[in-house]
């Protein structure tokens, strides 16, 4: 095959997507987890995109006038005196393996730059685009058993990428779980090529590359010449073809879950967490709800309810929730008021989210927001709070500093971790 057929058909991007994340290394920050006896603690983050309502999941407000409560009733749940929605019957009986804060707050109303500040512990500025937690992850902690670190379902997203620190450290991407015969498509090799055939044009490019080294060379050989060697490795790898292959699950479980993306996408992150991936971010979108709120909640809440719930069951019944840190939240929550529109617009005012695993004490409440659902009035917690938290649970020093354009960066900017959600 041509040096210019081999470009065309693997970009570097495919590669780096495959190969870039230092496969079977083994970081400083992992030999010292080794050398001090730490657990090793992965990380799931079930991502509501586009902002849960505060008022219909976590934090109802039964007692405020109609404009305010909105259209559902609220269940008791395991714990005395709290209430969730009526939307999520599954979590308040459940309720007894996570705990809640309804005091987040966030300093970002757009989008774009909320979602980046989640997943970063960083404010969004002009001057660089900081990496988020997978991709510090990534960095800080190698990969596992032949698999990514960092992997993003079903599609990637602009707050995941690794910004600063370059594509090296970019999510693999799985595509949609929940698709007629899915399969991940940068698991497969070109239609007709053989791993014997891939592995001798890899030897092959890297045969071309020294002939061409003083002629101009592309950023495309650069990174194969660079990555394609992890790529192959990964895509011969029978642990990742095994921890994506949702057929091995039994039917009454991907029911469980439930036949839609959160459900589907819920269960391949058990997976790849158990197959030894380190962070998973599942995007599960729909929560922007600026017209219609109570007729897409009443059909999109109970997607969540039913993939979160059945999740933590899952992960709890394998063990896996004792090192595994999981987090269900969004970019901030909606407003008090519900519009004219009969929907509720962007709120990083107030805010709720749901955390489990990894030493997290079940049945919590940590913090409160006023009886408008508008502010925290108790305990309020930074989104820079929640990096720190991320992060000391993962073994890394949420103090570290990086170099971004000559300059040091904190990989979070300040913030504590929660204590409550430490036991």
């Amino acid at each position: 095959m041509l040096l210019s057929q081999m470009r065309s058909r693997y970009s570097r991007r495919d590669v780096l997507r495959l190969g870039g994340m230092a496969f079977g290394g083994i970081s400083p920050a992992r030999m010292l987890q080794a050398s001090t006896g730490r657990k090793d603690v992965s990380c799931l983050i079930f991502f509501q995109q586009g902002g849960l309502c505060q008022h219909d999941s976590f934090d109802p407000k039964p007692e405020a006038p109609g404009e305010i409560r909105g259209g559902f009733g609220t269940i008791p749940t395991t714990q005395p005196g709290v209430r969730f929605s009526e939307l999520m019957p599954r979590l308040a009986r459940d309720f007894n393996k996570f705990s809640v804060i309804r005091s987040m707050y966030s300093r970002e109303a757009i989008h774009e730059k909320a979602k980046q500040y989640i997943f970063s512990g960083q404010q969004p500025n002009n001057a660089f685009k900081h990496p988020v937690y997978g991709s510090v992850v990534a960095r800080e902690l190698g990969a596992r058993n032949g698999l990514p670190p960092f992997v993003v379902i079903p599609k990637k997203d602009i707050c995941a990428d690794a910004g600063f620190l370059g594509a090296a450290y970019d999510p693999f991407i799985t595509g949609d779980p929940n698709a007629e015969n899915f399969s991940v498509q940068d698991l497969t090799l070109p239609t007709g090529l053989g791993l014997e055939e891939a592995e001798g044009r890899a030897k092959l490019l890297a045969a071309l590359d020294s002939s061409i080294e003083r002629m101009e060379k592309s950023q495309v050989v650069d990174g194969m010449e660079h990555f394609y060697r992890k790529a192959l490795d990964m895509v011969s790898s029978p642990q990742a073809k095994k921890a994506f292959d949702l057929g091995a699950e039994p039917d009454k479980l991907r029911d469980a879950y439930g036949r839609t993306t959160a459900g589907q996408g819920a269960l391949l992150a058990r997976r790849l967490i158990e197959a030894g991936v380190r962070l998973v971010s599942l995007f599960h979108g729909g929560y922007d709800t600026h017209t219609d709120n109570d007729k897409t909640n009443r059909e999109l809440y109970p997607e969540f309810d039913r993939a979160f719930s059945t999740l933590l069951h899952d992960m709890g019944s394998r063990g896996l929730l004792e090192n595994t840190l999981v987090l269900a939240l969004g970019e901030f929550g909606r407003t008090p008021k519900i519009n004219h529109s009969a929907g509720r617009d962007h709120w990083p005012g107030v805010f709720s989210i749901a955390a489990a695993g990894a030493g997290v004490p079940g049945g919590q409440v940590i913090g409160a927001s006023d009886g408008k659902g508008a502010e925290p009035v108790d305990r309020a917690v930074s989104v820079e709070d929640l990096g720190a938290t991320v992060y000391k649970k993962l073994g890394i020093d949420w103090n570290e500093e990086y170099h971004a354009n000559g300059r040091p960066v904190k990989i979070n900017d300040g913030g504590a971790p929660i204590r409550e959600l430490f036991a």
